[in-house]
């Protein structure tokens, strides 16, 4: 294809995105306010379809320069996209339990503590790799996990801490790390809905031994589907690598060979001496890979993320300003402190001796068009899927079924305008005169 083929193609692309998206207005009560999605615009068309153009249909060019580009700006060693942030939890769980890790290893049966009022695949990869879930209590204002539940949740096979930032919101850093360190404990960050957020000057994904993100098109940034692990761990980093890329020993990039340089003078397990090193596997592993077309609207995404955080940030400000007054029924969120989240949601919790129910105002927003959402799995222990999974439970779990029965969250993404927002808050307003609370 010429090249001014492609460029007219491009600009195409480009024309068509400006009509596609032209002539769009707010309509109070009309056009739904969801609570979260992704923020595209020409240049993420483009980057797509000139991808396309290129045939690049796996992980390559694209990839590669996301993640060097990705690593560079949160100053970490490596990033290793996945085809999602449930992946990228797997694929940290794994690495962790991998055998040349020696003594340090996870093995089957230790626990990792993690909190009950969370996201299913922050467990999952617990459980997947034969581990115990150990499950504390959260804070009712941050979401978070409850320190002191976590400091009395150690016991003597606890060698791990796996962790989400709740809706951006950054857990006590100092406090997680001082049981970690404490008791030699990994610590995993899922900074799914953290991207952007810090905690004393420092970036989320920093301070574990291991992090991951997702860009799902509900967070920060979005590739579509897809994730990312990051590590500052030398040691870890090729592990993610093998197991992220069918669990091979071999580390030469696609299309590469014998970076090594004896591709053909290996001996490994029981193989003949000199078998094809790119075929060799050192773990089992998986093909958690993105594509090249997901990871163009990754690197076309990357330099607007300073602008998606801001906008996060002034829109939940907005809302926090604006629903101050209703404090006395609602229980409003609070950054923890020394921390500057990059708010993934606005999370709000019905007192329990509020004149009404959860379901009472989500049903009231609905029929607003103004989506809501639960704070994920609620109680996890109450979930269908762990009812009969392996678990300890250390102490009170109190907070966590409040959460279950009186939380949910709102939007707060940069595709929201200031119009839409107060519309939110003039609706919550408009509720709690009905209720004769406002």
């Amino acid at each position: 294809m010429s090249s001014e083929t492609k460029t007219t193609i491009l600009d195409l692309v480009r024309q068509y995105h400006k009509e596609r998206t032209s002539g769009t207005e707010f309509r109070p009560g009309v056009t739904p306010i969801l609570p979260s999605g992704a923020a595209l615009n020409d240049d993420d068309r483009v980057a797509i379809v000139e991808a396309a153009l290129e045939l690049r249909i796996a992980a390559g060019v694209s990839s590669r320069q996301f993640e060097r580009q990705f690593a560079r700006k949160l100053g970490l060693r490596k990033a290793h996209l996945t085809n999602s942030g449930s992946s990228a939890n797997l694929l940290a769980l794994a690495a962790l339990c991998a055998p040349e890790l020696e003594d340090e290893r996870l093995k089957p049966g230790d626990e990792v503590i993690t909190v009950a009022a969370g996201f299913p695949t922050t467990v999952n990869p617990i459980l997947q790799n034969g581990l115990v879930p150990v499950y504390v209590d959260v804070d009712p204002h941050t979401h978070n996990v409850d320190v002191d539940a976590l400091r009395e949740a150690v016991g003597p096979r606890t060698r791990a801490v796996m962790l989400a930032h709740t809706l951006g919101n950054p857990w006590d850093v100092d406090a997680v790390l001082d049981v970690a360190r404490e008791h030699d404990l990994w610590v995993v960050e899922d900074c799914c809905d953290a991207l952007g957020s810090t905690y004393d000057g420092r970036r989320c994904g920093t301070f574990g031994d291991i992090a991951t993100l997702s860009f799902y098109p509900a967070h920060h940034i979005t590739t579509g589907e897809g994730g990312c692990v990051l590590t500052n761990v030398g040691r870890l980093k090729v592990l993610v690598e093998s197991f992220r890329d069918w669990g091979r020993d071999c580390w030469c990039e696609p299309g590469d060979q014998n970076t090594c340089g004896k591709r053909f003078n290996w001996q490994l397990g029981d193989l003949p001496r000199g078998y094809d090193h790119k075929y060799i596997y050192s773990h089992r592993g998986y093909n958690l890979k993105i594509t090249d077309m997901q990871a163009a609207i990754g690197v076309a995404q990357l330099d607007k993320l300073p602008g998606f955080i801001e906008a996060r940030k002034d829109n939940w400000r907005r809302l926090r300003d604006g629903m101050d007054r209703f404090s006395d029924v609602l229980v409003l969120p609070e950054p923890t402190p020394k921390s500057d989240p990059s708010w993934f949601g606005f999370a709000l919790q019905v007192r329990p001796d509020a004149p009404f129910s959860r379901g009472d105002l989500v049903g009231f927003l609905q029929d607003r068009k103004i989506d809501t959402r639960e704070l994920f799995g609620g109680n996890l222990m109450r979930q269908p899927a762990y009812r009969n999974a392996p678990h300890r439970v250390p102490g009170s779990l109190e907070q966590t079924d409040r959460v279950m029965n009186g939380s949910f969250w709102i939007g707060c993404y940069p595709g929201l305008t200031d119009e839409m927002i107060d519309y939110v808050i003039d609706t919550f307003g408009q509720f709690l005169r009905l209720r004769a609370v406002a």
